[in-house]
C-alpha cells in the first residue's frame, strides 16, 4: 500500500479532524444519516448518499474558510488532548495488506484483556457476501463496493451458552454502517438505537486524510460498569432508565425505546419546548408526536428540539425552513437546558472530537461521526468492552 496508515501524533489527528469539521459542517443533512425513525427509534438503516456510486461528496467552502479551519484546528487540538490521545498501540497499522478491492478493513480488539481475540467476532453480509469470523481467526477483511452495508461486531466468551453454537447470538453486540463505492468511503458509527460495544473507526485514505470516530479513548480505557454509572450519574432522572434494567448491562438504549416512547411516562417530554419553539418562530408546520417523532421533512426543527435550542424569534420561518444560518456554529451552546436530548449529550461528551450519532437527525450541523472521503486505503475498527 503506497500510504499506510500510520500512528500520528495528537496534533496530526486532531489537524485531520479539523481539517473534516471544516470540510463537511455545511454538508446535506439529507445525504449523511442513518435513514431510520425520525424519533430515534427502531432499527435505523445504513446510510445512503449520492458518493454511493464513487462520487466525492461536495464540501463547502468559502471566503473565510481560512479562518474557520485554523479556529477548529485549535478546538479539535485541544479537545483531542483533553483525553490524552491515543493509548500506545491502540491503533495498530504496522500489518495491514495491501486491498485488491476497494479498501482494506482491519478489527482490532480493544476489551483491555476481558475477552480473547477468539471471543470477539466481526460480521459482513452483503447481497451474495456472508463472512463471520473471530478476531484471532481473521483480522483483515478486503471489502468491495457495496450499498447500504453493516459490520456487526459481537462479544462470546468461552462457556457463554447463549452464543456457544453462534455468536451473533451473544447479547453484546453493535454495529457500524457504510456505503462504499469503487473510490469513495462513506460510514459512520451509530448511537441512534443503542450503545452495545465501545466502538471507533479511523479511516485512512491515498491522499493522507486520516481521521478517528467514535467512543473517545479514556471511555475505552474505563470497564463497562464505569461508562454505565457515568451515563447515569451524568443524565435528568427520565432518562436513567436507559442504562438500567432490563437493557443492562447488555444496552444503554435511545430514549424512544425506553419510557419516551408512545403511553410512557416521558413520551411528552419535550412538549413545554415544542410550545415555545413554535410559538416564537409562527410555525405552521404539525407539531412533533411521543419523543420529537414525525419531523423527518424538517431536521433542523428535529435537531433544534433535542438541543434545546431556536426558541429565539425569526430562527425558523413558519414552514420551518432554518432563516438563522448562525444557529448551528457553536456546539458549546447545545443541550444547556431541558428538556433536551442527554442521551445523545452523553455520548457527543464521550465521542471522539465531540462527534457522535445520538438521533437521526445529529448530522444537521456536521455534528454526527459520519466520514466521507475519496480513494479510502484502510479503516481500523476498535471494538471494547
Amino acid at each position: 500500500m503506497p500510504r499506510r496508515a500510520r500512528i500520528l501524533s495528537a496534533a496530526s489527528l486532531a489537524l485531520g479532524a479539523a481539517l473534516l469539521a471544516a470540510a463537511c459542517s455545511g454538508g446535506s443533512a439529507s445525504d449523511a444519516r442513518p435513514a431510520g425513525n425520525d424519533a430515534g427509534g427502531g432499527d435505523e438503516g445504513p446510510i445512503t448518499t449520492e458518493a454511493a456510486a464513487g462520487t466525492p461528496s461536495e464540501s463547502g467552502t468559502g471566503s473565510d474558510s481560512g479562518t474557520a479551519a485554523g479556529d477548529a484546528i485549535s478546538e479539535a487540538a485541544a479537545q483531542f488532548r483533553s483525553d490524552g490521545g491515543a493509548p500506545d498501540g491502540f491503533w495498530d497499522s504496522s500489518n495491514i495488506p495491501t486491498a485488491k478491492n476497494v479498501m482494506m478493513f482491519e478489527f482490532l480488539n480493544r476489551t483491555n484483556g476481558k475477552y480473547k481475540d477468539s471471543e470477539v467476532y466481526w460480521s459482513f453480509k452483503n447481497g451474495g457476501i456472508s463472512e463471520i469470523h473471530s478476531i484471532a481467526d481473521q483480522p483483515f477483511y478486503d471489502m468491495p463496493a457495496n450499498a447500504s452495508g453493516r459490520i456487526y461486531f459481537y462479544l462470546c466468551g468461552t462457556g457463554d451458552a447463549t452464543c456457544a453454537s453462534d455468536p451473533t447470538k451473544s447479547k453484546y453486540f453493535d454495529f457500524i454502517e457504510h456505503t462504499i463505492g469503487a473510490t469513495q468511503y462513506n460510514g459512520n458509527t451509530t448511537r441512534v438505537d443503542a450503545f452495545g460495544l465501545k466502538i471507533a473507526m479511523r479511516l485512512h485514505c491515498a491522499d493522507g486524510y486520516d481521521i478517528a470516530v467514535g467512543e473517545d479513548y479514556e471511555t475505552f480505557l474505563e470497564d463497562r460498569t464505569v461508562t454505565f454509572q457515568k451515563f447515569i450519574n451524568s443524565v435528568p432522572a427520565e432518562f436513567q432508565p436507559l442504562a438500567e434494567p432490563p437493557f443492562a448491562p447488555y444496552r444503554i438504549v435511545q430514549p424512544g425505546a425506553g419510557s419516551f416512547k408512545t403511553g410512557g411516562t416521558s413520551a411528552n417530554y419535550y412538549d413545554s419546548f415544542v410550545n415555545e419553539l413554535w410559538a416564537a418562530n409562527g410555525l405552521t408546520i404539525a407539531k412533533p408526536g411521543p419523543n420529537g417523532s414525525g419531523l423527518g421533512a424538517y431536521p433542523d426543527i428535529s435537531a433544534a428540539i433535542y438541543r434545546h435550542v431556536g426558541s429565539a424569534a425569526g430562527t425558523f420561518d413558519p414552514t420551518g425552513k432554518l432563516r438563522d444560518k448562525t444557529l448551528w456554529a457553536d456546539a458549546a451552546k447545545f443541550y444547556l437546558t431541558g428538556p433536551a436530548n442527554y442521551y445523545a449529550r452523553f455520548w457527543h461528551q464521550h465521542g471522539l472530537n465531540g462527534k457522535a450519532y445520538g438521533f437521526p437527525y445529529d448530522d444537521v450541523g456536521g455534528y454526527s461521526s459520519y466520514i466521507s472521503h475519496a480513494k479510502p486505503q484502510s479503516m481500523m475498527v476498535a471494538v471494547g468492552w
